[in-house]
């Protein structure tokens, strides 16, 4: 309610907040690409917290939302953005939508997002929100992330916001020659992996450690 009752005033000070976490969280600890700072600098994660978390919005861990899900750290929302080497024209997988947040960021870096999430709840409000927020190039749907989308692959690059056992063979299958994949895999804490899609096969790099919650499967 507090920033129905300051308005632009309260705004500003989310403003001034978000990019006090961008130069303290997320550049003090090496994220460099601009693009991707500049996306963290526009999209509003305090739009994807519930009312009750507006305020810790932009603190440096994840934070809850429904079904025992939860919106990324920020840092590592833009760690793993920046690790996918986008330019701007590139079609991108995300698996996990959650409440939308890296979605967005994504949206600001790509010329078209392709986002799925397991539970229908979470995706319907996840599209109305991003919709509100006059998001035109991502296109939503529910079912099994472990699945990829297919029928619109490859993709430039490839995003996993959930922990699996092992990369999926199935998006591996769906990333172009020469695409990215960013996935965290294993029992927590997770290795967080670049895969590069090479002609000599899958190339895996770990970058750190990670938590996130796990890669489900429909019921």
């Amino acid at each position: 309610m507090i920033d129905k009752i300051l308005g632009p005033k309260y705004d500003a000070y989310l403003g001034f907040i978000r990019r006090q976490m961008i130069k303290d969280q997320i550049e003090a600890r090496g994220v460099k690409d601009l693009r991707v700072l500049a996306a963290m600098d526009k999209v509003c994660r305090h739009c994807f917290v519930t009312e009750d978390m507006v305020s810790r919005a932009y603190e440096d861990y994840p934070l809850p939302i429904a079904r025992e899900q939860t919106i990324s750290q920020p840092y590592i929302v833009a760690l793993m953005s920046e690790l996918l080497g986008l330019k701007g024209a590139e079609k991108v997988l995300e698996i996990g939508t959650g409440s939308g947040y890296q979605t967005a960021v994504l949206a600001e870096l790509a010329a078209e997002v392709r986002t799925v999430e397991l539970f229908p709840d979470l995706a319907l409000a996840a599209r109305a929100r991003l919709e509100k927020l006059g998001y035109r190039n991502i296109s939503l749907r529910a079912g099994d992330g472990a699945q990829g989308w297919q029928e619109h692959a490859p993709y430039d690059a490839i995003m996993v916001t959930c922990a699996a056992p092992d990369i999926p063979p199935a998006l591996l299958a769906q990333l172009k020659p020469g695409g990215r994949l960013v996935i965290p895999v294993g029992s927590e804490p997770q290795d967080l992996l670049l895969v590069k899609n090479t002609p000599s096969g899958a190339e895996r790099e770990t970058v750190c450690q990670v938590r996130f919650v796990p890669l489900l499967k429909p019921e």
